[in-house]
């Protein structure tokens, strides 16, 4: 950034997304919070926040059932483990749900994955359009990325919420849409050539890719998508005696680098 860039918003900001004039009205993206978007729901108004756009209730039906199909009380998963850790070590639940989603950005799953399998989709949607054969897509990504996102599950072959998915999209009819069917089909490439299954992230995916939303966009919207598993974890850590949650003794841990200093 350039000094002429910093002088020009000095004491100022500009801004399209909204203003909260106190004591008279509040705006989002050009609409009255409270007189215009009041009768929202939560869901329809939290991507109204991202994108500025509006959405059929179809879509807006399988957006939430992906949040709740992904919620897992359960604190072996990597993000609720943190949420309980923290719990157990007394932190507020804001920051300890803060801290979960955190950790949901990694390599291997959450965010980071999805923004690349939606990459991937409308990448692959584009090129079927120019005549370009799924096969030979298929193959030029995995010589060029060694990976197709949303392909393969760390620590188990099959995902239980695809068939969830798939017959709430049927009953949604949405189920013939361009990029989801590009998923199936990478899905039976996969899984003839290679033996690989597909995981939710492609489906997903494929979904939203369907629905419009960009990689950013969609990341925005998934972000919290873990929150409601994490609550029960942090309050059973909570409630249970001071950091009792998964201890460790000593001498259980392996250790293989530098030996440690002397005390």
């Amino acid at each position: 950034m350039s000094n002429n860039q910093l002088l020009e918003n000095e004491d100022k900001l500009e801004t399209s997304m909204g203003k909260a004039y106190l004591c008279e009205r509040v705006v989002m993206r050009g609409k009255d919070l409270h007189h215009e978007l009041g009768g929202y729901d939560w869901l329809k108004f939290y991507l109204f926040s991202i994108t500025g756009r509006e959405f059929s209730d179809a879509q807006l039906t399988i957006l939430n059932f992906f949040w709740v199909a992904t919620s897992y009380p359960d604190s072996s998963i990597w993000p609720n483990h943190v949420a309980a850790l923290s719990g157990s070590a007394r932190s507020t639940a804001s920051l300890s749900l803060s801290a979960g989603m955190a950790v949901s950005e990694a390599s291997v799953y959450g965010r980071r994955p999805d923004r690349k399998a939606l990459d991937f989709f409308y990448r692959t949607g584009a090129a079927l359009k120019n005549g370009e054969m799924l096969e030979k897509f298929v193959e030029n990504e995995l010589k060029e990325r060694k990976r197709i996102y949303g392909y393969g599950r760390p620590l188990a072959s099959i995902d239980e919420r695809i068939p969830h998915t798939l017959s709430l999209l049927r009953e949604l009819g949405l189920d013939k849409d361009f990029h989801l069917n590009i998923a199936l089909d990478v899905y039976r490439y996969l899984k003839k050539t290679r033996g690989l299954s597909m995981n939710i992230a492609a489906l997903y995916s494929a979904v939203a890719a369907d629905i419009g939303l960009t990689p950013e966009e969609y990341q925005q919207f998934m972000t919290p998508a873990f929150i409601a598993g994490m609550v029960p974890c942090y309050q059973d850590a909570r409630d249970r005696p001071e950091g009792s949650f998964f201890p460790v003794r000593c001498e259980n841990i392996v250790y293989s680098g530098q030996a440690p200093r002397v005390w």
